[in-house]
């Protein structure tokens, strides 16, 4: 039998990060729904405190996570002091989510 040799690019570029970062924000956000007892048709709004570790992801996936989640809008917010405690990669994320 002969042999076969594969070679894998392990490099985690800056667009994959942002995108494991968009799902487990989604993550986070099923389960606060969840918690809340909230219908999976349910539409909700969105804010994040708008921490430097999530901002690209959310930006550059706005549309994903929004679609994953039935979110009418997300907000990053400088000034949320409401909200669950979300930790993300060590970083500690504050969610506040409500129905449309």
């Amino acid at each position: 039998m002969g042999r076969l040799t594969a070679a894998l690019d392990v490099t985690v570029t800056e667009e994959l990060k942002q995108e494991g970062i968009s799902r487990e924000l989604v993550n986070r956000i099923q389960n606060i729904r969840k918690g809340k007892e909230f219908e999976v048709t349910d539409k909700i709004n969105v804010r994040l405190s708008n921490h430097p570790f999530i901002t690209n992801a959310v930006n550059n996936n706005l549309s994903y996570i929004c679609a994953e989640i039935l979110a009418d809008s997300i907000l990053l917010d400088n000034e949320l002091k409401d909200g669950e405690l979300a930790l993300i990669d060590e970083n500690e994320i504050l969610i506040a989510i409500s129905k449309v």
